[in-house]
């Protein structure tokens, strides 16, 4: 193995286990100490790891999360590919919940005149989905996050505790060995809430979301049923995948319509 696949490989590593040794690099790899000491002064030098006694952790992720507006000028082509397959899982008479990720907009974006309804708390899903001819939207009453464009709040939670949907497609700022994450809380007691409601939850996540950890936890892996991601995740991370039952659509392998 080269030191460039290593390297990454020992980053997937920690993404999962969020701390290594240097004798865990050793048996990993097959390499010696020395090589494995090497390795992790690269890393720290190219910022991915903190070297600690022994080994390494990852660092701390405190990224700012942008408004709406801003973040939906940076949808990727991954998003919107995750979202072009989640529009097809939706069917003629389904009763569904979207979130207010703009992965799950590009659901909303890529869903046709279909006969269904859809609950949401965002401004902007209920706006995309008043075009669509066919779709009976409910969009959720309660205090207006005007950064984010969401209605949040108890009088939202209340409810959603009246309705008992097909599907809820969520979004997450991380998905990991903790859990399912987001940014701020009220968003978070939200979609924990939605979720509750859904015979099948359906995670919409591109790869850099897959064993990062965000600030608010409102779910755990299990409580998901199928992730729909742009890549293939890492071997370590399936397997936390299939300890928990969860079922994954890769985007990138994926071409055709309709289907799992």
């Amino acid at each position: 193995m080269f030191q460039e696949e290593r390297l990454r490989a020992i980053v997937d590593y920690l993404k999962i286990s969020k701390r290594i040794s240097v004798d865990e690099i050793c048996s990993l790899y097959d390499v010696s100490r020395d090589t494995a000491r090497r390795d992790l002064v690269k890393l720290e030098e190219d910022k991915l790891i903190i070297r600690t006694r022994g080994g390494a952790i990852l660092p701390s992720l405190h990224n700012e999360v942008k408004n709406y507006s801003n973040r939906l000028q940076v949808v990727s082509a991954e998003k919107q590919s995750i979202g072009q397959k989640a529009a097809t899982l939706i069917q003629h008479g389904d009763y569904i919940i979207l979130d207010t990720s703009t992965t799950v907009q590009a659901c909303a974006e890529h869903l046709g005149d279909i006969d269904c309804t859809i609950i949401t708390n965002s401004i902007n899903q209920a706006d995309i989905l008043s075009k669509n001819s066919k779709a009976n939207i409910h969009l959720l009453g309660g205090e207006f996050q005007k950064e984010h464009r969401y209605v949040y709040g108890t009088s939202v939670i209340e409810r959603l505790s009246h309705y008992h949907v097909d599907k809820a497609f969520i979004g997450v700022i991380g998905i990991s060995e903790c859990g399912l994450t987001v940014a701020h809380e009220e968003d978070g007691a939200v979609m924990k809430k939605m979720m509750e409601q859904a015979k099948q939850v359906i995670l919409l996540a591109d790869h850099t979301k897959l064993g990062v950890t965000g600030y608010y936890r409102f779910g755990m892996i299990k409580d998901i049923d199928l992730l729909i991601t742009d890549k293939e995740p890492t071997e370590e991370f399936q397997k936390l995948l299939n300890q928990n039952d969860v079922e994954v659509v890769v985007t990138l392998h994926d071409t055709t319509e309709g289907g799992n």
